[in-house]
């Protein structure tokens, strides 16, 4: 009788210490619930919408993700000034050992992408595909096609390209980023470093980031690795839908990997196929964002919406009613949070829509109906119009976000988003992500104080810059035409 209660107790010890590392193995894989248990034991999923195990989804999807290669012929430029003594010896002793210098060279680079339609639309990053001479698509079954661009926005980094096979293509099902979960896992698929097809996994880290890429920032952070080479391919959810386009990494970091939301790529898919082009809405107002202590300072009710500096003559904000001053706190039902978030509603919203536009003034609510216009090819609507059109460079602040992003402590100035090809900006050297300290000799704080000083400078043909690129400093003119 002992040995049998000996033995019970071993057997209810033993179940429980089972138990309890079934549960241990379950939390600390994070996989919780019967899909992630089906997943780990690559059990099947049968019926639409259920969470598959990682190795059949790969299996499922992996024959719709493609690679792009590109080639973008690099013409040089014979220096403006010669040596007053001649020949450049050392370009003299270059051509005599290895010939004459070429003064133009191709090169090429690596990107991801993934078909949308069985007829070989695919959808890919703008940067990936962009001043590109020549695009090669390889498919999963070593097939390769020449691409041609369909549309592009730079805005957004999203870009369609097209094959023509003989056949019909396995194709993606796209998915709805804003039901994404942060914690959630996620799959990314691509062509890192040359590596076809390369399959990692982790989970949403975060969502809604800005990190200073474009005027429309609203990132998913993930953790599943994402390296040169990734952009423009997917991110799936379990149910294998596309989630995001893979686009961007931290210069530096592990583990963080941005992609853009699925839902935007969606928005602008119909008109980057029958245009080529992005037509967005557009208010016509520059605003800044509404701090606390500037709404304490106005004697405010609330501490969230966008303050209103400038109405541009003859837009739709002036015609529609909007005043300089006015505090911005509802777009078309929508609750507006910051000087980011605006833009992007605006611009989403069909030119001549009427919409109704929620303000603040003089401690009063006042509700303004207005007809969205569409959007000139110059303007942002983030306080750059006027930038844009004559330097041809986009900027904005540096918000915590982007500091982080770039390992930056100083956050004082203002970040380029944006280089129009051709402008005095670009013949200048100036990049994107350059971050301008200082406007002839003169520090600027702000986005705000860099449009102030270009103002009273606008009768000078050129201006100083001084710009931060990693780690050095430097003097830039541009000149104005």
């Amino acid at each position: 009788m002992r040995r049998l209660k000996t033995a019970l107790i071993l057997l209810v010890l033993g179940l429980v210490v089972g138990f309890a590392f079934y549960g241990t193995y379950d939390f600390y894989t994070g996989k919780t619930d019967a899909a992630f248990v089906e997943a780990k034991k690559g059990g099947h999923h049968e019926g639409p919408g259920l969470p598959m195990s990682i190795p059949e989804l790969v299996k499922k999807v992996k024959p719709a993700v493609v690679n792009i290669s590109t080639t973008q012929i690099i013409k040089f430029r014979r220096p403006q000034f010669r040596s007053p003594f001649g020949r450049d010896p050392f370009e003299e002793f270059f051509e005599e050992f290895f010939g004459r210098l070429p003064r133009e060279q191709k090169r090429r680079s690596l990107g991801s992408g993934f078909i949308v339609t069985e007829d070989g639309y695919i959808l890919t990053n703008n940067h990936v595909v962009e001043r590109a001479d020549e695009i090669t698509v390889r498919l999963y079954d070593e097939t390769e096609y020449e691409a041609e661009v369909v549309g592009t926005d730079p805005k957004t980094d999203i870009a369609l390209i097209k094959i023509d096979a003989d056949r019909k293509l396995p194709h993606v099902k796209l998915g709805d980023s804003d039901a994404l979960e942060v914690g959630e896992w996620v799959v990314a698929i691509g062509n890192p470093f040359g590596l076809e097809h390369t399959v990692t996994a982790g989970i949403v880290s975060a969502k809604g980031r800005v990190i200073g890429s474009g005027p429309y920032d609203d990132f998913i952070q993930t953790d599943a690795s994402i390296n040169p080479g990734n952009s423009g391919g997917p991110l799936f959810n379990l149910r294998g839908e596309v989630v995001g386009i893979n686009t961007a990494i931290v210069q530096g970091g592990q583990g963080i990997g941005f992609a853009i939301p699925i839902n935007m790529a969606k928005q602008i898919f119909d008109q980057l196929k029958e245009k080529g082009r992005v037509i967005r809405g557009w208010l016509g107002v520059y605003i800044q964002k509404l701090t606390p202590e500037m709404a304490k300072s106005l004697d405010l009710p609330v501490r969230k919406g966008v303050i209103v500096t400038e109405v541009i003559e003859d837009s739709p904000a002036e015609k529609g009613g909007i005043k300089e001053g006015d505090v911005i706190v509802e777009y078309n039902g929508k609750p507006v949070r910051d000087a980011h978030q605006l833009p992007a509603l605006v611009a989403a919203t069909k030119p001549g829509t009427k919409v109704k536009i929620k303000v603040l003034r003089d401690g009063k609510e006042k509700v303004l109906k207005v007809k969205i216009g569409e959007m000139p090819e110059e303007e942002t609507m983030a306080r750059k119009a006027d930038v844009i059109g004559e330097l041809g460079l986009a900027v904005q602040d540096i918000t915590d976000e982007i500091a982080r992003h770039l390992g930056i402590e100083d956050r004082e100035g203002v970040i380029v988003t944006g280089v129009e090809p051709g402008s005095p900006a670009d013949e200048a050297g100036i990049r994107e992500r350059d971050i301008i300290r200082q406007v002839n000799r003169t520090s600027i704080k702000d986005i705000d104080e860099f449009r102030d000083i270009l103002r009273k400078l606008r009768k000078e043909k050129s201006v100083l810059f001084l710009i931060e690129r990693g780690m050095r400093r430097m003097f830039v003119v541009v000149k104005k035409r």
